[in-house]
């Protein structure tokens, strides 16, 4: 007699599963991204969210199915980052609708679950749009209903709905030309097959491995940290990049002690631990980009992650100050408090000086959770607050923070930087909380908004050629121009971003662009645009070279 019905240990094996499988095809789901820009984060997302349900779970010690289904739930709902997440999120609350009185779940009550979970995530996006996780999610739970009702076993019940899911995937590109055009599936709904692939695989009683990554990170953690603490106690940091990552091995030609003489070339702090099939990398470097590459000729790279130290040690040096203002902020809190979302040190010196009252940091490849929302709401003591996310990949997480929380909160739907300062700018203490609201979210669409980043493959998109890491001009997620000079694609993307009737226009040099670059923009606008008032800013943001604002 086959599965029947699923027990407390079932569910539990069944979500570690589905996390693990999600962990470790987190960088393939992010390579699928329309558009070939720096923020390849619906698998990292989703892996962030599953993982805190995943957490949530395990904290407990009860027998009760339904404690671990809710812990889940909730988990996942705190931990929900970015829209994927947060649809995720809803999907699993399907399975939160039910009491399992027998501590068992059934075929029947699966399939209701999940068809719950498809009605609760459709509600909770304003415009739901087909060929993206919803379809995939509605053909998997359609899928359920039908074959509950004439199976009675679990696995062979699963497999249709990963048959589905997987079908249903393949359909994608039909339903949003976007994804036919670039060549790919919709991502999200590549994650939730690949968390129902793990599902499958736990019923079959296959072992849940302990990630590959494990021992190198256990073996560096302490040194490190030893290394970050030397570099931020220097008084000049020579080498600005704290560069981690690690190399899935596809070679037998790796040479451990080579590999590390190559790289100290280019940087200090400089620790290489390899096993068998992986190599974890920590450099301090000024040229990550070089690193990278030299790496990448050995194997795959995964969890890569840079951080800019001057940014870390600049804002150390400021910790103090900027707590004693958040603090006089706090203790002085009056009718209304604004949070933002914002990255880079500069971007968030505007945004404080023009009234933001809080801000959380995050953006385009680190999307703050519904919990990251809540903690911020809580602190605040004034009685209206108004969020402005600042990103389309944040709004359904301020949305659902917004829900969750007993304060009156509004949230203004600004889906770019310069939406949020045009928003900000609107803002009057002495207005009511409708008039504000209503005042602000018409002013963010009063702005056009210019992107200038780094395409990270190579791609076609509306018959433009675009090469891995060309520059790349992008308005409204369409993609304007690509150049291999990062000033002539900003300059490119102006000369299309401007009419006759703009005004102003104000720069954000992000964290990449130097002293020089920026004079070079200032006489660019002086010759081309004369008659138009221009700023140029230090923005010091990641990822995008220039955010431009056009009024």
């Amino acid at each position: 007699m086959g599965l029947q019905t699923i027990d407390k240990e079932t569910w539990v094996n069944m979500v570690t599963m589905g996390a693990n499988f999600l962990a470790q095809q987190r960088e393939a789901i992010n390579n699928l991204n329309v558009f070939p820009v720096p923020d390849g984060d619906t698998g990292t997302n989703m892996n962030l969210s599953m993982s805190s349900g995943l957490n949530e779970m395990n904290k407990l010690s009860s027998d009760a199915l339904t404690d671990y289904v809710h812990a889940f739930s909730k988990g996942l709902l705190m931990g929900a980052r970015g829209n994927s997440g947060v649809i995720l999120s809803q999907l699993f609350r399907g399975f939160s609708q039910f009491q399992y009185e027998t501590n068992e779940i059934n075929l029947k009550d699966f399939a209701n679950a999940l068809s719950k979970g498809v009605e609760i995530a459709y509600q909770s996006v304003t415009n739901p749009q087909e060929g993206t996780i919803l379809t995939v999610a509605k053909d998997m739970a359609n899928k359920a209903l039908e074959e509950a009702k004439k199976s009675n076993q679990f696995i062979p019940f699963m497999e249709e709905i990963v048959k589905e899911g997987k079908r249903s995937l393949e359909r994608t590109p039909e339903l949003l030309p976007i994804l036919k055009e670039v060549g790919v599936v919709d991502s999200g709904g590549k994650g939730l097959v690949v968390i129902y692939e793990g599902f499958l695989a736990a019923l079959k009683g296959e072992k849940i491995d302990a990630p590959l990554e494990v021992d190198v990170a256990v073996q560096m953690e302490q040194e490190v940290e030893k290394a970050h603490q030397t570099a931020l106690s220097a008084e000049s940091i020579q080498y600005g990049y704290c560069t981690e990552f690690f190399v899935k091995l596809n070679t037998n030609d790796f040479d451990e002690a080579q590999f590390r003489q190559q790289l100290s070339e280019y940087g200090d702090s400089l620790l290489v631990a390899s096993s068998d099939e992986l190599v974890k990398i920590h450099i301090h470097t000024e040229q990550p980009g070089v690193v990278l590459t030299l790496a990448q000729q050995y194997g795959e790279l995964v969890n890569i992650d840079i951080e800019n130290m001057r940014e870390q040690h600049r804002f150390i040096v400021e910790k103090e100050s900027e707590k004693e203002a958040e603090a006089d902020a706090d203790a002085s809190a009056g009718k209304y408090a604004i949070i933002t979302v914002a990255q880079g040190d500069g971007l968030k010196k505007m945004l404080k000086s023009i009234g933001a009252t809080f801000i959380i940091d995050g953006g385009q490849t680190m999307n703050p959770s519904t919990e990251d929302f809540l903690r911020t709401i809580d602190t605040v003591k004034s009685e209206h607050i108004i969020i402005l996310p600042n990103n389309k990949n944040i709004l359904l997480a301020a949305n659902q923070a917004k829900q969750l929380t007993e304060k009156d909160v509004s949230v203004i739907p600004t889906k770019t930087i310069p939406q949020g300062i045009q928003a900000l700018l609107e803002f009057n203490e002495e207005y009511d909380r409708e008039t504000n609201v209503e005042n602000m979210t018409e002013a963010a669409k009063d702005v056009k908004t210019g992107l200038v980043t780094y395409a990270t493959r190579d791609t076609k998109v509306d018959g433009l050629e675009v090469k891995q890491n060309d520059f790349i001009g992008l308005n409204d997620e369409t993609i304007l121009v690509a150049d291999k000079s990062k000033l002539n694609a900003l300059k490119s993307l102006v000369e299309k971003l401007i009419d006759e009737d703009d005004e102003m226009v104000t720069i954000f040099a992000g964290e990449d662009v130097n002293d020089e670059e920026m004079d070079e923009v200032e006489q660019f606008f002086e010759m081309s645009f004369p008659d138009v008032e221009v700023e140029v800013h230090e923005g010091n943001q990641p990822i995008y070279s220039f955010i431009v604002m056009v009024e």
